[in-house]
């Protein structure tokens, strides 16, 4: 499998979408983590996410070692004359990657509106340094994932299934823990951040330091919750992307989001 296909997957298109909304993978996630999402979200949407290299049916595709090298990619599989709006779904390290796509597409003068959602990431102007997990042992970095709840804990109990999927594990948090955003980085395009309120990855100072990072409409939803905090008020989350997504519920409409490029 090649070029758009490989990238992005279709979960489902309508003939007259009002926008496309596109999910981004966390660390160690696959395209296949979304599809249960479109059965929660109306038919004015179309519904894709993005497939990184280095899992399920992209075992052998080598692996991108980097958030600009990823948002690059998918750049490049986007049609740059497509005039449905786009609306860019990231959580955790697909929060970066969503943000790094959203100002490319800025600087080639897209012309579709967009709008970009993170979640569970704090924002470009709040980086930290910390430990370099993808660097540590096989156990550490299974010990995080497992912290985070990620990950069933039948499933990392699988040696062999854990020793297929370890690879792709450790390069995605190689790819989020060398990213270094730019912390002066501005969209001028509608941003909503969405949080888990016992995150352990993310402070509220860092989500709603978000705010900065646009000239454009800004809001914030907090739900109950750790860093997956999606799996369990996926119907919820849903919501409140649509709302997002369509204008409504006080979100400009469709259109009158910020500016055009």
């Amino acid at each position: 499998m090649t070029g758009k296909s490989a990238w992005i997957r279709d979960v489902r298109r309508g003939p007259r979408p009002a926008a496309h909304l596109i999910f981004f993978p966390h660390a160690g996630g696959s395209a296949s983590y979304y599809r249960p999402f479109a059965a929660h979200l109306g038919e004015r949407l179309d519904v894709s996410a993005i497939q990184y290299p280095g899992r399920q049916d992209r075992w052998n595709d080598p692996f991108v070692t980097s958030v600009e090298g990823l948002a690059d990619e998918v750049v490049g599989c986007l049609s740059p004359h497509d005039p449905t709006p786009l609306v860019l779904f990231g959580h955790s390290m697909g929060a970066s990657v969503a943000f790094e796509v959203a100002r490319r597409l800025a600087d080639l003068g897209r012309p579709a509106d967009r709008r970009l959602v993170v979640s569970g990431r704090r924002a470009p102007s709040m980086f930290r340094a910390e430990r370099a997990l993808h660097e540590g042992t096989d156990e550490e970095l299974l010990a995080e994932v497992a912290r985070l709840d990620g990950t069933a804990d039948q499933l990392l109990a699988d040696r062999d299934l854990v020793r297929l999927i370890l690879p792709a594990i450790r390069n995605d948090y190689r790819v989020i823990e060398t990213y270094r955003p730019p912390a002066d980085a501005v969209l001028d395009i509608p941003l909503l951040c969405l949080t888990g309120d016992a995150d352990p990855r993310v402070t509220r100072e860092e989500a709603a330091a978000w705010k900065a990072h646009t000239v454009a409409e800004y809001q914030e939803e907090t739900f109950s919750g750790g860093h997956f905090y999606l799996a369990d008020h996926t119907a919820a989350v849903c919501r409140a992307v649509e709302r997002f997504a369509l204008g409504t519920g006080g979100s400009a409409p469709l259109g009158e989001g910020g500016a055009q490029y």
